[in-house]
């Protein structure tokens, strides 16, 4: 098994940043794809960002492109979500996973194996 642990979530003005972290429990980590999803109020959980086992592949929503960025420290075990120019539209719960089968359907939450318990993200106008 393998424990993921958000942290960097908070409150911020419209405009502003922020930056997600999620630290795992194993360095078995470094062989999975890494996805960051976020879930709003009555919403479906969606795909915000996602990066495969070495940091050379890196996937994104249409709606962060350009504003967010994902990256990975394999020799820490940890991965992160650099957010700038954040809207209210990005309020919501993020959480980290991890995919042991390389990510291919990486869009889908039901592919993940672990996540992480979600850390709170809200921005205000």
């Amino acid at each position: 098994q393998v424990q993921l642990v958000e942290s960097g979530g908070g409150s911020v003005q419209a405009g502003g940043s922020l930056r997600l972290s999620c630290a795992a429990s194993r360095r078995t980590f470094s062989f999975m794809y890494m996805g960051w999803f976020r879930q709003a109020p009555g919403k479906e959980r969606e795909f915000v960002a996602g990066i495969s086992m070495s940091g050379g592949t890196t996937n994104y929503e249409d709606f962060v492109k350009g504003r967010f960025t994902i990256s990975r420290d394999n020799a820490k075990n940890t991965a992160y979500l650099q957010m700038n120019s954040l809207k209210p539209d990005d309020t919501a719960v993020y959480y980290c996973a991890v995919d042991e089968k390389g990510g291919i359907y990486y869009r889908d939450a039901r592919k993940y194996d672990y996540w992480g318990q979600g850390t709170q993200v809200t921005v205000s106008s």
